[in-house]
């Protein structure tokens, strides 16, 4: 498995780079590829629909400098912002078992292994694809798949700031909430002290460090499957 880390990455190039490498990738001319990055805000329609779960104009967003984009992935309507992690693997599924579904379910055990391994607890809620704390949404999933090579992927909320979520209807599910690793952590130290928690005093993994921890949990699931001649 090749990682390649993209950093900021408006969302029309990003998806340039995957269509580029999928061409490669099912040629035989690349190995199965993770692009880790940030996009600048986008809000995405996928193909389940969405816009009627745009809560504002899309001159609004316009006006703001939030693009408004119609993508191939499945799913509803989600959206991007810089302290987002977005993955996006590049991956052949006629190698693996198990097909789409078991895909799907290893790259939820990707997100499930590496939110623990930075303390928050985090899980499956059946008939909602993604994953779940007990306080809402904090990774977003959708997939698209052209002759069995994979490409989007995953959007796992870092930073405490999901306000960009507000303008949406979550995946268009009315009682979802959006959460973050951040604001897990804060509830947690705060759940842990009788006085109100100092954010200060609260140790956060950065951007830097929620990239290397989710590779690490992308080769751990993936990669033993991809030695399946």
């Amino acid at each position: 498995m090749e990682i390649v880390d993209l950093g900021l990455v408006p969302y029309g190039q990003a998806q340039e780079r995957q269509l580029e490498r999928h061409a490669r990738v099912l040629a035989g001319q690349a190995p199965d590829t993770l692009f880790l990055l940030e996009h600048p805000p986008v809000i995405t329609l996928g193909k389940g629909g969405g816009l009627e779960n745009l809560h504002v104009a899309p001159e609004f967003l316009a006006a703001r400098g939030i693009e408004l984009v119609p993508v191939s992935r499945g799913g509803n309507i989600t959206c991007h912002f810089p302290g987002q992690l977005v993955a996006y693997p590049v991956f052949r599924l006629d190698r693996r078992p198990g097909g789409v579904r078991s895909f799907f379910h290893d790259m939820e055990e990707v997100v499930i292994r590496a939110l623990a391994r930075v303390g928050v607890a985090a899980g499956r809620v059946e008939g909602r694809p993604g994953v779940w704390t007990t306080s809402g949404k904090i990774c977003s999933m959708g997939i698209a798949v052209k002759r069995w090579v994979t490409y989007h992927g995953l959007a796992l909320n870092v930073a405490r700031d999901t306000a960009l979520f507000d303008l949406i209807t979550l995946c268009g599910l009315a009682d979802a909430r959006p959460t973050s690793v951040h604001t897990e952590l804060s509830a947690r130290a705060a759940a842990a002290s009788d006085a109100p928690a100092d954010p200060g005093a609260t140790v956060f993994p950065d951007m830097q460090e929620m990239k290397h921890v989710l590779a690490q949990e992308f080769r751990a699931v993936f990669e033993p499957h991809s030695r399946v001649a």
